[in-house]
């Protein structure tokens, strides 16, 4: 009998450490898998994103401006279009769009959750896609040019006065303050040839009027 007890623990313990080795295998593939393909889990996890948001292009969302603390008193819902942006100088006019997920920039130009509006006297960070129907004719922007936003409470106009090729990862670059009005405008960089790009063109404009 004792030997058949043994015999029975040596058969558990036998499972346990079969179980142990099974999952240090399993948690190496998995790390191993996200090393290996991290990048196109992320593209694939942000094409899932793309259709989680439904945005209408046709409606422009009503938004209430204080004016005497120059903040919005009533933001605008998420993924919703709150004015249009225009450069005339490079015939772009498209809708901008209060959010920054891909399902949001599928449509149009949209603006980061973390800076300002216009009118606010902050830093107003908005991107686009550099396709030819969004922004690939950025790059082309020269100084002093004019970049308009329209919105249901005003218009702005802006003027550039720098722009600049940085890192995706260099956010210093895209400085979020309130000391003065600037339009920061940028898109992946360079707009021609495939494949994951980690530069961004910026459009630096201060506003004018």
């Amino acid at each position: 009998m004792h030997n058949h007890k043994s015999i029975h623990w040596l058969k558990v313990e036998a499972i346990i450490i079969d179980l142990i080795v099974a999952s240090i295998i399993v948690i190496g593939l998995i790390g191993s898998v996200n090393l290996l393909f991290g990048k196109q889990i992320k593209s694939a996890i942000e094409l899932v994103d793309m259709v989680s948001i439904n945005t209408n292009s046709n409606v422009v969302s009503e938004i209430k401006f204080n004016e005497n603390s120059k903040e919005i008193a009533e933001y605008p819902e998420y993924g919703s279009r709150y004015a249009n942006i225009k450069i005339e100088s490079l015939d772009i006019n498209l809708p901008l769009y209060y959010g920054d997920k891909l399902s949001i920039l599928k449509n149009g130009v949209g603006q980061s959750s973390g800076a300002y509006f216009p009118g606010e006297g902050g830093a107003i960070i908005c991107m686009g896609h550099n396709t030819k129907t969004f922004l690939y004719r950025l790059p082309e922007i020269d100084k002093n040019a004019l970049i308009e936003i329209e919105t249901t409470y005003g218009n702005f106009e802006y003027k550039v006065f720098q722009t600049k090729i940085v890192n995706m990862y260099n956010v210093d670059e895209l400085p979020v303050q309130k000391d003065e009005e600037i339009l920061m405008l940028y898109t992946c960089y360079p707009v021609t040839g495939l494949g994951h790009k980690t530069d961004r063109f910026v459009v630096y404009a201060k506003r004018v009027n």
